[in-house]
Protein backbone atom coordinates (compact mmCIF):
# COMPACT_ATOMS: atom_id res chain seq x y z
CA UNK A 1 0.00 0.00 0.00
CA UNK A 2 1.33 3.41 -0.96
CA UNK A 3 1.83 6.07 1.69
CA UNK A 4 -0.88 8.74 1.38
CA UNK A 5 0.30 12.18 0.36
CA UNK A 6 -2.43 14.41 1.79
CA UNK A 7 -0.83 17.74 2.75
CA UNK A 8 -1.14 19.22 6.21
CA UNK A 9 -2.81 22.60 6.56
CA UNK A 10 -1.11 25.51 8.33
CA UNK A 11 -2.98 28.69 9.29
CA UNK A 12 -0.55 31.41 10.45
CA UNK A 13 -1.69 33.66 13.27
CA UNK A 14 -2.66 36.52 10.93
CA UNK A 15 -4.43 34.35 8.33
CA UNK A 16 -7.75 32.57 7.96
CA UNK A 17 -11.08 33.82 6.67
CA UNK A 18 -12.29 36.65 8.89
CA UNK A 19 -16.00 37.32 9.32
CA UNK A 20 -17.94 39.36 11.77
CA UNK A 21 -21.43 40.39 12.70
CA UNK A 22 -23.12 42.79 15.04
CA UNK A 23 -25.62 42.05 17.71
CA UNK A 24 -28.38 44.55 18.27
CA UNK A 25 -28.06 44.14 22.05
CA UNK A 26 -24.31 44.71 22.33
CA UNK A 27 -23.19 47.52 24.58
CA UNK A 28 -19.95 48.10 22.66
CA UNK A 29 -19.73 51.63 21.29
CA UNK A 30 -16.60 51.17 19.13
CA UNK A 31 -17.58 49.76 15.72
CA UNK A 32 -14.52 50.93 13.79
CA UNK A 33 -13.60 47.57 12.24
CA UNK A 34 -14.72 47.58 8.63
CA UNK A 35 -17.56 45.08 8.06
CA UNK A 36 -16.57 43.03 11.09
CA UNK A 37 -19.02 44.30 13.66
CA UNK A 38 -18.86 43.33 17.30
CA UNK A 39 -17.85 39.67 17.27
CA UNK A 40 -14.92 38.74 15.05
CA UNK A 41 -14.69 35.19 13.74
CA UNK A 42 -11.53 33.84 12.13
CA UNK A 43 -12.31 30.59 10.34
CA UNK A 44 -9.29 28.35 10.53
CA UNK A 45 -10.74 25.16 9.02
CA UNK A 46 -13.96 25.28 7.02
CA UNK A 47 -14.16 21.52 6.50
CA UNK A 48 -12.95 21.63 2.91
CA UNK A 49 -9.73 19.82 3.81
CA UNK A 50 -11.32 17.33 6.24
CA UNK A 51 -14.27 16.08 4.20
CA UNK A 52 -16.36 18.16 6.66
CA UNK A 53 -15.40 15.94 9.61
CA UNK A 54 -14.24 18.97 11.62
CA UNK A 55 -14.33 22.75 11.34
CA UNK A 56 -12.70 25.33 13.60
CA UNK A 57 -12.71 29.05 14.23
CA UNK A 58 -11.34 31.61 16.65
CA UNK A 59 -13.83 34.08 18.15
CA UNK A 60 -12.99 37.48 19.62
CA UNK A 61 -15.61 38.88 22.00
CA UNK A 62 -15.28 42.52 23.03
CA UNK A 63 -16.16 43.44 26.62
CA UNK A 64 -19.85 43.45 27.54
CA UNK A 65 -20.93 41.45 24.50
CA UNK A 66 -23.71 38.89 24.34
CA UNK A 67 -23.42 35.90 22.05
CA UNK A 68 -26.06 34.30 19.86
CA UNK A 69 -29.61 33.63 21.03
CA UNK A 70 -29.85 30.46 23.15
CA UNK A 71 -29.95 27.35 20.96
CA UNK A 72 -29.08 23.67 20.59
CA UNK A 73 -27.64 21.73 17.67
CA UNK A 74 -29.30 18.66 16.22
CA UNK A 75 -26.38 17.52 14.07
CA UNK A 76 -23.04 18.71 15.43
CA UNK A 77 -21.01 18.88 18.61
CA UNK A 78 -18.99 21.93 19.62
CA UNK A 79 -15.98 22.53 21.81
CA UNK A 80 -14.70 25.83 23.19
CA UNK A 81 -11.18 26.49 24.48
CA UNK A 82 -10.80 29.91 26.13
CA UNK A 83 -7.54 31.42 24.86
CA UNK A 84 -7.79 34.92 26.34
CA UNK A 85 -9.67 36.55 29.21
CA UNK A 86 -12.76 34.96 30.67
CA UNK A 87 -16.34 34.53 29.55
CA UNK A 88 -19.58 32.84 30.52
CA UNK A 89 -21.39 29.87 29.03
CA UNK A 90 -25.11 29.69 29.76
CA UNK A 91 -27.28 26.56 29.91
CA UNK A 92 -30.86 25.78 30.81
CA UNK A 93 -32.48 27.06 34.00
CA UNK A 94 -29.82 29.62 34.83
CA UNK A 95 -26.78 27.33 34.65
CA UNK A 96 -23.74 29.56 34.19
CA UNK A 97 -20.16 28.45 33.74
CA UNK A 98 -17.43 31.05 34.14
CA UNK A 99 -14.59 29.92 31.88
CA UNK A 100 -11.17 31.54 31.98
CA UNK A 101 -7.93 31.19 30.04
CA UNK A 102 -7.24 27.50 29.39
CA UNK A 103 -10.71 26.25 30.35
CA UNK A 104 -12.42 23.86 27.92
CA UNK A 105 -16.16 23.43 27.38
CA UNK A 106 -17.80 20.63 25.38
CA UNK A 107 -21.33 21.11 24.06
CA UNK A 108 -22.79 17.86 22.69
CA UNK A 109 -25.76 17.73 20.35
CA UNK A 110 -29.08 18.71 21.94
CA UNK A 111 -27.40 20.69 24.74
CA UNK A 112 -29.02 24.16 25.02
CA UNK A 113 -26.42 26.90 25.35
CA UNK A 114 -25.17 30.37 24.54
CA UNK A 115 -22.21 32.44 25.69
CA UNK A 116 -21.33 36.00 26.63
CA UNK A 117 -18.51 38.25 27.75
CA UNK A 118 -19.98 40.41 30.54
CA UNK A 119 -16.49 41.41 31.70
CA UNK A 120 -14.39 44.53 31.12
CA UNK A 121 -11.73 42.82 28.99
CA UNK A 122 -11.77 41.18 25.56
CA UNK A 123 -12.12 37.39 25.47
CA UNK A 124 -11.13 34.87 22.81
CA UNK A 125 -11.94 31.23 22.30
CA UNK A 126 -11.08 28.47 19.86
CA UNK A 127 -14.24 26.69 18.67
CA UNK A 128 -14.59 23.33 16.88
CA UNK A 129 -17.57 21.79 15.05
CA UNK A 130 -18.02 18.13 14.16
CA UNK A 131 -19.11 17.90 11.45
CA UNK A 132 -17.98 21.20 9.95
CA UNK A 133 -21.12 22.34 8.13
CA UNK A 134 -21.96 24.91 10.85
CA UNK A 135 -19.07 27.09 9.60
CA UNK A 136 -21.43 28.14 6.80
CA UNK A 137 -23.77 29.66 9.39
CA UNK A 138 -21.09 32.24 10.21
CA UNK A 139 -20.54 32.97 6.54
CA UNK A 140 -24.31 33.49 6.20
CA UNK A 141 -24.35 35.91 9.16
CA UNK A 142 -21.51 37.89 7.63
CA UNK A 143 -23.33 38.12 4.30
CA UNK A 144 -26.56 39.19 6.03
CA UNK A 145 -24.68 41.85 7.99
CA UNK A 146 -22.95 43.19 4.86
CA UNK A 147 -26.38 43.44 3.18
CA UNK A 148 -27.66 45.56 6.07
CA UNK A 149 -29.85 42.90 7.71
CA UNK A 150 -30.04 43.78 11.43
CA UNK A 151 -28.74 40.88 13.50
CA UNK A 152 -31.79 40.58 15.70
CA UNK A 153 -32.38 37.35 17.64
CA UNK A 154 -35.14 36.48 15.14
CA UNK A 155 -32.88 36.86 12.08
CA UNK A 156 -30.17 34.93 13.89
CA UNK A 157 -32.55 32.05 14.72
CA UNK A 158 -33.71 31.89 11.09
CA UNK A 159 -30.10 31.57 9.94
CA UNK A 160 -29.44 28.89 12.56
CA UNK A 161 -32.39 26.84 11.30
CA UNK A 162 -30.62 26.28 7.97
CA UNK A 163 -27.95 24.37 9.92
CA UNK A 164 -30.08 22.06 12.10
CA UNK A 165 -29.93 24.44 15.05
CA UNK A 166 -33.02 25.08 17.15
CA UNK A 167 -33.64 28.24 19.18
CA UNK A 168 -34.45 28.04 22.89
CA UNK A 169 -36.85 30.47 24.56
CA UNK A 170 -35.08 33.02 26.76
CA UNK A 171 -37.43 32.04 29.60
CA UNK A 172 -36.07 28.47 29.58
CA UNK A 173 -32.56 29.81 30.14
CA UNK A 174 -33.52 31.70 33.29
CA UNK A 175 -33.33 30.12 36.75
CA UNK A 176 -36.53 28.34 37.76
CA UNK A 177 -38.84 30.16 40.10
CA UNK A 178 -37.67 29.59 43.64
CA UNK A 179 -40.41 28.90 46.17
CA UNK A 180 -40.76 31.29 49.06
CA UNK A 181 -38.57 30.59 52.04
CA UNK A 182 -40.29 27.95 54.20
CA UNK A 183 -41.72 28.97 57.52
CA UNK A 184 -39.77 27.97 60.59
CA UNK A 185 -40.09 24.22 61.07
CA UNK A 186 -41.57 23.58 57.59
CA UNK A 187 -39.93 20.79 55.56
CA UNK A 188 -38.87 21.32 51.96
CA UNK A 189 -38.42 18.32 49.65
CA UNK A 190 -35.22 18.38 47.55
CA UNK A 191 -37.31 17.86 44.39
CA UNK A 192 -39.19 21.11 45.01
CA UNK A 193 -36.25 23.33 44.07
Amino acid sequence: MATPSVPINFVPVEKGEVYGYTRQHSTRADHNKVNLGVITIRIMEDGSRTDNRIGSAEFTLPPHTSGPPPHWHEMHDETFLVTQGKMQFHGLHGETIVAKLGDYVTVPTRSPHTFSNPYDEEAKFFNTYTPAFYINYFKMLSKMSSEGVPMSPEHNRRAMAYFATIGVAEQEMKPPHQPDTPEKGEQVEHGDR
